[in-house]
């Protein structure tokens, strides 16, 4: 979940994107390209000062950590796309 509680963010791991599916509608809000193998978890929310509210998640076919934009509303430029990725030690989750 974003941390607005509104979106689900789910992995669709074998096509390295994740969904956001928004639970107001009950519809597809995005889907977003990632890097290899999106961690299937939960993920975590916070507010980057640059991008506004994110949703990070680990993946397991890279050795990264891929912020995602999630305000749709107050930061429109950022929502539904990787806004950063941060170099991890290894493959695997948050």
């Amino acid at each position: 979940w974003d941390a607005s509680g509104r979106y689900f963010m789910v992995a669709a791991n074998t096509s390295n994107k994740v969904a956001a599916v928004d639970t107001k509608t009950g519809k597809l809000a995005a889907l977003v390209d990632t890097a290899k193998i999106p961690h299937p978890g939960r993920g975590a929310n916070f507010v980057h000062p640059e991008f506004g509210p994110v949703w990070s998640t680990g993946h397991l076919g890279e050795a990264v950590v891929s912020l995602i934009g999630t305000d749709p509303e107050k930061h429109p430029d950022n929502a539904w796309k990787v806004v950063r990725k941060l170099k991890g030690l290894g493959g695997g989750s948050l």
